[in-house]
């Protein structure tokens, strides 16, 4: 048997029983983004028909999520969709909780993207009589961004913990390697060096984390940032060592260069083990990754190369979008790529994602030279 619907109001009636309302009360927004998307490829009449979809799965799913006394409403011929938490929370006489408006928002919207199969946008914010009366459409547009803030901020420390543990790892994997008593003497020395070095460069990225915040993408305050790109590229290898072993993989990079980019040594060798790391995970087991540097008039390239089953055209900018991963990607949680692309273009370089000669995937990094002013 079809479940039942709840009914939808119009928007007016939600702003009316929210005015006769606590304050304070929790106001649930879904978007369907893509719809206008529909609407220009497959015509109005597809559009509509899911948005009735949506409206269904909605009403159902508040039927089954929300209390009685809670208001859901939507316009025709839009793609917002919106749920006012009226009902008290179960054994308070308050307004319902953060959590409540939270877990509700997730499984509404989780039942409207099953039903139409389009992704779904939600978000969740409190109703303030001084500034939302009489306007129920703003009010639904700032809990959408609320929810695109706190979508944002999980980014942002997924982000930053995927970047700590790049140097836990190999401080790990490095102290694990001196357990073992074989080792000779001047290989002890070099592994206790990288240690030391990442040991450094992850309390700098600890110091650093709020500078390359996610949450704001302003001009950072200028400093005459500079490195020496074979220095970065020598941490880089040092620092992927582990993983390239693990692999079977070499990692093969040109002479040392001299050249100068308009970067700290910190910043320049986080996106080049990530570029590297990415090259070793997804190029062929016992293959080979290639790195090299190509100064020009006003900056550096580097290319990063390897021999895995490369990125379809239609991933490549994919790759770089936070939570994304291309189709040919075994594993990752789609994080270090778009942190890359993030830093080089902050320090006014681009990125970008061709097929390499080696028949996988190249990576092309293009970076300015420092001023020299």
């Amino acid at each position: 048997m079809p479940e039942r619907a709840a009914l939808l109001a119009p928007l007016g009636a939600l702003e009316r029983r929210l005015a006769e309302s606590a304050p304070g009360i929790p106001v649930l927004a879904v978007r369907l983004p893509e719809l206008e998307r529909v609407a220009w490829r497959r015509g109005l009449r597809a559009a509509r028909a899911l948005e009735r979809r949506a409206a269904a799965a909605f009403s159902s799913a508040a039927l089954r999520v929300l209390r009685a006394g809670d208001c859901v409403a939507h316009e025709p011929a839009s793609d917002v969709f919106v749920a006012a938490l009226l009902a008290p929370t179960r054994g308070a006489p308050g307004v319902p909780a953060a959590c409540d408006a939270r877990s509700a928002l997730a499984r509404i919207a989780a039942t409207v993207e099953s039903a139409t199969r389009l992704a779904v946008a939600g978000g969740w914010t409190t109703y303030d009589a001084r500034s939302d009366a009489g306007d129920p459409h703003a009010l639904a547009e700032r809990a959408l961004r609320c929810g695109e803030r706190e979508r944002e901020r999980y980014a942002f420390f997924s982000s930053i913990g995927h970047e700590l543990r790049t140097p836990l790892a190999a401080i790990r994997g490095y102290l694990e390697t001196l357990l073992d008593d074989r080792l000779d003497a001047g290989t002890r020395e070099r592994f206790v060096r990288i240690a030391h070095n990442e040991s450094l460069r992850l309390g700098r990225l600890v110091d650093g984390m709020f500078e390359i915040s996610l949450l704001d993408l302003r001009e950072a305050p200028h400093r005459r940032a500079a490195c020496v790109v074979g220095e970065a590229l020598a941490a880089a290898q040092d620092a992927c060592a582990a993983g390239a072993a693990a692999r079977r993989a070499g990692v093969i990079v040109d002479d040392a260069h001299d050249a100068v980019v308009a970067l700290d040594l910190d910043r320049l060798t986080l996106i080049l083990v990530n570029v590297l790391e990415n090259a070793i995970k997804h190029g062929r087991a016992g293959g080979a990754v290639f790195a090299s540097v190509h100064p020009d008039a006003r900056g550096v390239r580097i290319t990063v190369d390897d021999d895995g089953p490369g990125i379809a055209p239609g991933d490549r900018d994919r790759v770089f979008a936070f939570g994304e991963r291309g189709d040919t990607a075994a594993e990752g949680n789609g994080i270090g790529l778009a942190f890359v692309r993030l830093l080089v273009e902050r320090a006014g370089g681009h990125i970008e994602l061709r097929d390499s000669p080696l028949g996988g995937a190249r990576f092309s990094l293009w970076l300015p030279s420092p001023p020299t002013t």
